[in-house]
């Protein structure tokens, strides 16, 4: 039986979005296997900081390539062969018995996944409708926060019955499953002109190499890309740094409990991630708000965090509570990506791809820094193979959270005042913007 016409763009996007959970979901997965890599690969803090961001560096150098790949050559053909190479990455991480094998093959991992995203938001400016797209946005950030909230709790349990390598396997064999499912399922575009929403891209005619490399000219000519780029550096690169990384040790070590314990108040994090950013996505539609948005949720990490900074120690209810603030937050900050691309509609690719590398950069950056904080705290303790940081130490960690939130909020905050002066380029429907 054919699949309804209404009914089709939702199930090839939930099928993009499968795939690009299994990114969110390996890309934290080092939060809850701390422990278990540090006493495996005897690894210090900064050497697992650099572990982590190896998925990172990779990721965030890629994206302005993948954004152009994505304009040339469209969502499915780029997302199915970058999950194909990512399930390689993941099984080889699992194989991994040296330091170095494990950092070439999340490396890989990393440049693989690295166009997902950004294909994903393509797909959605083909298919959907402008006041649509941030909403989309949302939901599909969303379900990284759904392979974040597995890379959790879930993860530790199962990790504890069965062993990280066979669950890394596992995750491997789905991410094959989910290029499979691509490149058989997914479309570019609407085959028919009538079936595409008054207002999506085309998508009908690939841009050429010259105009590709154009459109970045003009992307990275943009002083708001700049602001945006910064601002996501920040709010990205902490916030995934603290629950991908960090936040896991920091609460085994503060309040020593065992580690599914923590995973929990991590778990709380992945849960706000999920739900703030299709709830962000949808006031920003229904509203007409943009900028406004962005602002206030850099406002609201910093504040959350501070309690952290100033209490080091609150209630591990607080704790999970920051954690399920700062990163839900994170969908307000994601309404960057539809400015870019409401601001550069005929290089989206290459809009979208620019400020990701550019958040993605700072979750690559952060976790060796963090890292380097906490080395130069340590008291020599070890526990359970895996080194043990003060409670000075984390405070500073935090200290430098927080001040990355200060800096992300004057960025937004400029973003605001330019927009505001420059006016809507145009009005948004069901609403009239009042403050972009």
């Amino acid at each position: 039986m054919a699949i309804p016409r209404r009914y089709r763009r939702h199930l090839m996007w939930a099928t993009l979005a499968f795939g690009f959970l299994f990114v969110n979901f390996f890309r934290n997965s080092t939060a809850v296997l701390a422990g278990d890599l540090a006493a495996v690969f005897d690894a210090t803090a900064a050497e697992l900081g650099l572990l982590h961001s190896s998925f990172f560096y990779v990721y965030a150098a890629a994206q302005l390539p993948s954004g152009l790949l994505v304009d040339r050559y469209g969502p499915r053909r780029v997302v199915s062969v970058g999950l194909a190479g990512m399930a390689v990455g993941v099984a080889g991480f699992a194989a991994a018995g040296t330091f170095p094998v494990a950092f070439a093959a999340r490396f890989l991992a990393g440049l693989s996944g690295a166009a997902i995203y950004v294909a994903v938001l393509r797909f959605c400016a083909n298919w959907y409708a402008p006041e649509e797209f941030a909403t989309m946005t949302g939901f599909t950030i969303a379900a990284a926060g759904i392979g974040g909230i597995l890379a959790t709790t879930p993860l530790a349990v199962a990790a504890g019955a069965t062993g990280w390598r066979a669950v890394l396997y596992a995750s491997a064999g789905g991410v094959a499953v989910a290029a499979l499912a691509v490149g058989l399922f997914v479309r570019d575009r609407p085959a028919n002109a009538a079936d595409r929403p008054e207002g999506a891209d085309s998508g009908e005619d690939p841009d050429s190499f010259r105009e590709v490399i154009a459109g970045a000219r003009r992307v990275l000519g943009d002083g708001d890309t700049w602001l945006m780029g910064t601002m996501l550096f920040l709010i990205f690169g902490l916030n995934f740094t603290v629950v991908g990384l960090w936040g896991v040790p920091y609460i085994v070590h503060v309040y020593d409990v065992p580690v599914s314990t923590a995973s929990t108040a991590v778990l709380a994090a992945n849960v706000g991630f999920a739900l703030g950013s299709p709830a962000f996505g949808a006031l920003s539609d229904y509203t007409g708000r943009r900028t406004g948005v962005i602002l206030g949720s850099c406002v609201a990490f910093t504040l959350a965090y501070g309690v952290v900074f100033l209490t080091v120690t609150p209630p591990l209810a607080v704790v999970g509570l920051v954690l399920f603030v700062g990163m839900g937050i994170t969908g307000g900050a994601s309404i960057a990506y539809t400015v870019a691309k409401e601001r550069h509609a005929d290089d989206s690719g290459a809009a979208t791809g620019t400020i990701n590398g550019m958040a993605y950069f700072g979750a690559a950056v952060f976790p060796a820094v963090l890292g380097a904080v906490l080395d130069a705290y340590w008291t020599g303790r070890v526990v359970d193979g895996a080194r043990a940081y003060t409670v000075t130490g984390y405070r500073v960690a935090f200290g430098v959270v927080v001040l990355g939130g200060v800096v992300a909020t004057l960025c937004a905050a400029a973003l605001h005042v330019r927009e505001r002066r420059r006016g809507p380029a145009t009005p948004e429907p069901g609403a009239t913007p009042t403050d972009d």
